[in-house]
């Protein structure tokens, strides 16, 4: 039975709450394709715009000009199944399509122009604001270095604003993007500081505007505002669309920073943005910011190991030589189709641009914020590929590692997406307290606004506790100190803090059911330096003192009191084999990784801990994935979508969804796979 209009777009509704990714995009697809084999004609339009929608910002760019196309040939043959709502989307959607065509370089100029007059056409006609025709005309001409760039911006900037102009997060990012581009900082850090204090917000803002903004800071020389800038944008880099530009734009100002070891390791960790983007343009920029980056750091790293994967590079200046070939091969290649040298001309004014830095003193903990210290090889990004991807980050989190039982004096380390944008907001420190307890109590009070001063009080209240005896609590706020220092990027702090934080823990007496959790997020940092082993002896250490402790009672105790005990115990224990399991996936042992995180699993099952084991069981279907078993990956893969949807986990679900969909078309398996979209939408 043919469906209503209403019940189309309820399922197209559930659709779009999916995360971008391919399990979206088939569930788009799947919906379409009923709609046009079933109906009505009145859901065509918005059937199509949600697939257009979903591969646009699901990293699948050149799938959508065939529903684009298709939607404007629905609009020229049946306006009369246009609602107000589809004829927005479809010209919305046109800007879009005119502004990705300009980043595929075997895109005919002539095609470009073409389908920009014909945008201009189709919004005249119907009576639309042309704000959108002029900023893509801009972006057309900045692209091709035109003569006639500046007053095509300041046409642009001249133009009302209208329904579809840029949305009033990005429209300012824009304009300074082209303001620093051109050299004039002053005028796009003024912009930006008067947006900003507005907080605005979008898919990609305001990590977009703030990847800018910190290396404008850096050319006027404003090393505190620049290093501000930088931690707030840095929270803003997972927004669950690609963020590549900003990503880049974070590893230059690292590198030009004087913050070798963060640079590389962010580096390392995007990788993937070398060889693989949304577009050739995106991936053009992410590696004009690696090639400034390593440009910077050859000089004094420049045989500084790096674990790449698909990249013929093993060193700095392996890498360096690389991404400079390859940006100027790319760039080459748009400079053939624009017929100008402009893509080349800003390629080598990026390079010249590595010559001015700037150093700037990220630390938290560390004396030298990891600036000068030596570049530590981050050993996991060699083999395993995107199964290590967070893989202990997403165990340990961000959360505070003390538990209201061992901790209640010391103040939780809050997650750095909780805090407001600028963690400066609290202003100087002023008088402090010149007692532990005190400065427990500050830096509770001060940790939202201002992360980086709570993890100095703690360091500071920890010292002071420790010098009177005080092992345990001195570990725990020692502890703390060190995941805030982990939050904001101070691995170099953070690492050293929590050794000495779990010897404290240790010879205070703490039990070890208390100091897995801060094994556990060590463990995160331990990873991203690439000292694994050293991470896994913490775990084993502390697996084998649970069992000790199994063994030992201090005192008869009543039952209820053993039993809740036990089940703690019980529950960190599953916790640190995950933790484990994990481990072995960041240093390539999938096959044991996988064997693990099965088993640790079914423990979380048994015990009904339903989203631990979710987790658990994505664990092993990605790690039997990355070593090439897809086929045993399947069943895995699903009982994790299961475990997330008893849980009522949407986001997991559809991110395991994504991976699931991957893994079937490899298999061949492409009716399983639209079938896993549409369990989505269902």
């Amino acid at each position: 039975m043919t469906r209503s209009v209403d019940q189309v777009n309820a399922a197209l509704y559930d659709v779009r709450r999916i995360p971008y990714g391919l399990a979206r995009s088939t569930a788009a697809a799947a919906e379409l394709e009923r709609v046009e084999a079933e109906g009505p004609d009145a859901a065509r339009a918005y059937a199509l715009f949600v697939l257009v929608e979903s591969s646009v910002w699901g990293g699948e760019v050149t799938k959508a000009y065939l529903p684009f196309t298709r939607l404007l040939r629905w609009w020229d043959e049946h306006p009369e199944h246009f609602d107000a709502q589809d004829a927005h989307s479809l010209f919305w959607s046109f800007k879009w399509m005119v502004g990705h065509l300009m980043e595929f370089p075997d895109v005919p100029a002539g095609q470009i122009e073409r389908t920009l007059d014909d945008m201009a056409r189709r919004y005249a006609l119907a009576g639309n604001g042309t704000n959108a025709v002029a900023l893509e005309r801009f972006e057309w001409a900045r692209e091709r270095g035109s003569a006639d760039v500046e007053d095509a911006y300041r046409a642009w900037v001249a133009t009302p604003r209208d329904e579809y102009s840029q949305c009033e997060a990005c429209e300012p990012g824009d304009r300074a993007a082209y303001l620093f581009e051109t050299g004039r900082y002053d005028e796009g850090v003024r912009l930006l500081e008067q947006v900003l204090e507005g907080s605005p917000s979008c898919a990609t803002e305001p990590g977009d505007m703030l990847s800018h903004l910190q290396l404008a800071y850096l050319e006027v020389g404003d090393a505190k505002a620049a290093a501000r800038t930088h931690r707030r944008g840095l929270r803003h880099l997972d927004t669950g669309v690609s963020m590549t530009g900003p990503t880049g734009r974070h590893v230059e100002f690292l590198a030009r920073t004087g913050n070798a070891s963060r640079a590389l390791r962010l580096l390392v960790e995007h990788q993937g943005f070398l060889t693989v983007a949304d577009s050739p343009g995106d991936r053009l920029g992410f590696l004009t910011s690696a090639s400034v980056a390593t440009g910077v750091l050859r000089d004094a790293h420049a045989d500084a190991p790096l674990a790449l994967r698909d990249v013929p590079a093993s060193t700095v200046a392996e890498l360096d030589e690389w991404a400079r070939r390859e940006a100027a091969d790319l760039a080459r290649a748009f400079d053939a189709r624009n017929g100008t040298p402009a893509a080349s001309e800003r390629l080598h004014a990026a390079w010249a641009r590595g010559a001015r830095t700037l150093p700037v003193d990220l630390a938290v903990l560390s004396a030298d914020g990891g600036g000068t210290g030596s570049v530590p090889v981050p050993a996991w990004s060699v083999t395993t590929g995107s199964v290590t991807t967070g893989a202990v980050d997403a165990e340990v989190g961000t959360a505070g590692v003390g538990t209201a039982d061992a901790v209640a004096a010391a103040p939780a380390a809050r997650p750095s997406g909780a805090a407001p944008d600028d963690p400066s907001a609290a202003g100087a420190p002023g008088a402090e307290p010149a007692d532990a307890d005190g400065l427990l109590a500050l830096a509770e009070d001060v940790a939202r606004e201002d992360p980086v001063r709570a993890a100095q009080l703690l360091r500071r209240a920890s010292t002071l506790l420790e010098t009177a005896g005080h092992l345990d609590r001195a570990g725990f706020a020692l502890a703390e100190a060190a995941q805030l220092a982990a939050v904001d990027g101070d691995d170099e702090g953070a690492a050293p803090a929590f050794a000495h934080a779990l010897a404290l823990l240790r010879a205070g007496g703490v039990a070890p059911r208390f100091v897995g959790p801060v094994v556990r997020a060590s463990a995160r940092v331990a990873a991203r330096r690439g000292d694994v082993p050293a991470a896994l002896a913490q775990v084993d250490r502390t697996l084998a003192d649970l069992a000790a402790a199994d063994d030992t009672a201090a005192e008869p105790r009543a039952v209820d009191l053993v039993e809740r005990d036990a089940s703690a115990a019980e529950r960190e224990r599953r916790e640190l084999r995950d933790s484990r399991a994990r481990l072995l996936a960041t240093a390539g042992e999938l096959d044991a990784a996988a064997t693990l995180a099965e088993r640790v699993a079914e423990e979380f099952a048994r015990a009904g801990d339903v989203g631990d084991a979710a987790h658990a069981f994505w664990l092993a279907g990605r790690s039997r994935s990355a070593a090439g078993a897809d086929a045993d990956a399947v069943d895995l893969l699903e009982s994790a979508m299961e475990g997330f949807a008893i849980v009522h986990d949407r986001d997991a679900r559809a991110t395991v969804a994504n991976e699931l969909v991957a893994v079937l078309r490899r298999l061949g398996r492409e009716q399983d796979a639209a079938a896993v979209g549409a369990g989505l939408s269902g």
